[in-house]
């Protein structure tokens, strides 16, 4: 089997077993309680704390551990929008990962919020021109996703922040498909806030951590023991924090090599589908992009039967977003670059690893032809696919 799919999730890498497995076992303890296996435990939670804080060149008390990705985006968004009493106006793109999106709706709903979407280009990115137009003395945060988990865009942050900044406006992103790809360092992308999740870097499922400017309240989403300075009640996940920081600590050392290889094996493996797979189309900024992932929509077929073809010939990969696999509604993502419904229900993401290899890539192209021909061949022109 060749394993495309790393956008939705990744194996756990052994640095991050290793550093884990003491807080599994001999320092099991509940970081807050006040004998020597807890006192253990609490300094291997602040010592992961300490160790991304300098990944991302901030201060580590600033930094909160969250059960997920989802759960870091939640918590900026309704904690910055309702601890700072700016206004009840919100401002984010139509390319958001659903956690910013339904926390978005859930502010307007219950809170009376006004959000406005900034509008992407058939490429996927948005206008630091457009978001200027939209900033109002009362808009009270604007969240803008540093890279998307479909089409790979990755989005111009610093020209975002500089709109922002000069406006006074928190800025978050949603970082959590760029990390091991992309800098993380918050001062060179000029935003206020940062979420992201362990399991998409190499850590193990169930770890999150949400970055806030210091200066910014925040109205905590979970309560109860206070945990995390307050903002994130709950006993803290210490094996998958000190997890988290490993991984991510082992990502920024390789980064710039990996990513170098992987963008030369992508744009290999897109010119070759798009050069072999009539009518075949790119989604996404062709160069503005992560590089690792690659995503087509083929018309003609459906991407659940290109799915299955590409299983059968041992190639793992997805139609889009996992958390919204097994719906029927074609990808809002797409749909908000232009393409038609039933075109859009055509998308196939290929998302690679760092431990993906010259020749996994060039299975996957063989692989991808093979399956869209097979597809096309076994539903001419005008036959419905089941």
């Amino acid at each position: 089997m060749i394993y495309a799919d790393h956008a939705a999730t990744t194996p756990v890498r052994r640095e991050a077993l290793e550093a884990m497995w003491p807080y599994l076992t001999g320092q099991f303890g509940n970081p807050s309680s006040h004998h020597s296996v807890g006192e253990a435990a609490a300094a291997g939670l602040e010592a992961a704390r300490a160790s991304v804080a300098q990944a991302l060149g901030v201060r580590a008390g600033d930094l909160v551990f969250t059960g997920s990705g989802t759960e870091a985006d939640n918590l900026a968004v309704k904690g910055i929008a309702l601890g700072r009493p700016r206004g009840r106006h919100l401002i984010t793109s139509s390319l958001e990962h659903e956690a910013v999106l339904a926390s978005a709706d859930h502010l307007a709903r219950l809170h009376g919020f006004e959000v406005e979407f900034l509008t992407p280009d058939r490429d996927g990115l948005v206008s630091a021109d457009e978001l200027a137009g939209l900033i109002r003395p009362d808009t009270t945060l604007v969240s803008v996703q540093y890279a998307n988990n479909e089409i790979g865009t990755v989005q111009p942050l610093a020209d975002l922040a500089r709109v922002t900044r000069a406006a006074g406006v928190p800025f978050h992103t949603d970082a959590v498909q760029a990390a091991g790809w992309l800098s993380l360092n918050v001062a060179a992308l000029g935003v206020d806030a940062l979420s992201l999740s362990g399991h998409k870097l190499g850590a193990p499922k169930g770890i999150g951590l949400l970055w806030v400017r210091g200066r910014f309240p925040l109205e905590p989403v979970l309560h109860g023991g206070g945990q995390e300075r307050g903002r994130r009640s709950g006993t803290e996940n210490v094996p998958g924090a000190v997890a988290l920081a490993a991984a991510l600590a082992a990502a920024e050392t390789e980064r710039e090599a990996v990513s170098a290889r992987l963008t030369e094996l992508r744009t290999r493996f897109t010119s070759t589908v798009l050069g072999q797979v009539p009518g075949a189309q790119l989604t996404g900024h062709a160069e503005r992009r992560l590089p690792a992932s690659a995503s087509f929509v083929f018309d003609g077929t459906g991407g659940e039967a290109v799915l299955l073809e590409l299983e059968r010939r041992g190639i793992l990969c997805s139609s889009g977003s996992a958390c919204a696999a097994g719906s029927d509604e074609p990808s809002h993502v797409l749909t908000a670059l232009g393409l038609a419904d039933d075109l859009a229900r055509t998308s196939v993401r290929f998302t690679f690893g760092p431990e993906t290899t010259e020749a996994e890539v060039e299975g996957a192209a063989r692989a991808v032809i093979e399956s869209v021909a097979a597809i096309r061949q076994a539903f001419p022109a005008g036959m419905s696919l089941p």
